[in-house]
């Protein structure tokens, strides 16, 4: 879970780096990628009696916070990137 949350970042983070939206989106898109990743975790946390679906449910809204604030990020770039061809 901890590489997940912090590949998200760090994802975010590296596309922002780049001089290219197309590259920017990728890495978000792979940012994105690890949020779902971070689901799936919360679900076997659950499954396997590491946590209760109070705390399940906290992390779910939190990463599904996060997926709305990062597909914004995403439309984003990607008005960006038409209006600059």
């Amino acid at each position: 879970m901890k590489r997940a949350a912090r590949s998200t970042t760090q994802n975010i983070a590296e596309g922002f780096g780049r001089f290219h939206y197309r590259e920017n989106i990728q890495f978000c898109r792979i940012s994105r990628g690890s949020l779902f990743e971070l689901i799936d975790d919360l679900i076997c946390s659950v499954d396997e009696g590491f946590i209760n679906q109070e705390n399940y449910q906290v992390g779910r809204n939190k990463i599904s916070n996060a997926l709305a604030l990062l597909n914004g990020y995403i439309s984003y770039l990607n008005r960006c990137l038409t209006e600059n061809k």
